[in-house]
């Protein structure tokens, strides 16, 4: 499959987004498929890592906020309605996925969740940030740029729709208080969409590791490791 990198045999699969403008080869590159090997050759998981689309979305600071989340469009519906279908028959149908990543990718991982909480009921997110509206933006905000910020949506989330994610969706949002950390946004970012889910009663678990523990690949292989096999 274009754009997808696939690793295991069995197991329930996990989407990987990667960070920021990297591909489907940076889990594989950057040591988090070995991270986790014992559960692929078990077949307690599969992994399908994606390519990103940031160059031309989030990370495009020549292009308005609202343009930058239409762009997003173009990939969600990339995910959606051609990665999705082919990972389910990959898997015999499976239909509940893990959604991951560190970084940005671990945006996408909540707001892909959030949003289609009947595909991914579970977000396994490191070191993000929720708020694509501080990501360098400009311009006016409109629609598809609420509709893709969790910090904006979820604050109005209400009635049956809200009822029904808090049956549905559980969000696990890790992040270390080491280096960068702080310089990224990730730890203030995390702190408070954690606190934005907790009040809105949907299922969060916020784990922050330790003032050693920096915004790096060593820590999030760690996180990994440490939380994947509760899931699989």
């Amino acid at each position: 499959m274009n754009g997808v990198a696939t690793y295991g045999h069995w197991g329930r699969p996990l989407l990987a987004f990667p960070t920021e403008g990297s591909d489907a080869c940076e889990f594989e590159h950057r040591g988090m498929v070995d991270a986790v090997s014992e559960l692929l050759a078990a077949g307690r998981v599969k992994l399908y890592c994606v390519d990103t689309f940031d160059s031309e979305t989030w990370s495009n600071p020549h292009i308005p906020l609202e343009e930058r989340a239409r762009r997003h469009q173009q990939y969600e519906a990339w995910i959606l309605d051609e990665v999705i279908p082919r990972i389910r028959d990959d898997c015999g149908g499976a239909s509940d996925l893990i959604a991951c990543g560190c970084s940005l990718g671990a945006f996408h991982a909540a707001n892909f969740a959030l949003k289609r909480a009947d595909v991914f009921p579970l977000a396994i997110c490191m070191s993000g940030t929720y708020d694509p509206s501080a990501w360098d933006a400009w311009g006016e905000r409109g629609e598809a740029a609420y509709f893709n910020n969790p910090m904006d949506y979820v604050s109005h989330l209400d009635g049956d729709h809200l009822d029904w994610l808090r049956e549905r969706v559980s969000i696990l949002l890790i992040c270390g208080q080491g280096q960068w950390e702080d310089t990224t946004g990730a730890l203030e970012s995390t702190r408070r969409f954690a606190t934005l889910l907790s009040s809105k009663g949907i299922r969060c678990e916020l784990d922050l590791w330790g003032y050693d523990v920096p915004h790096d690949w060593p820590s999030w292989r760690a996180q990994l490791a440490h939380h994947l096999p509760r899931f699989c």
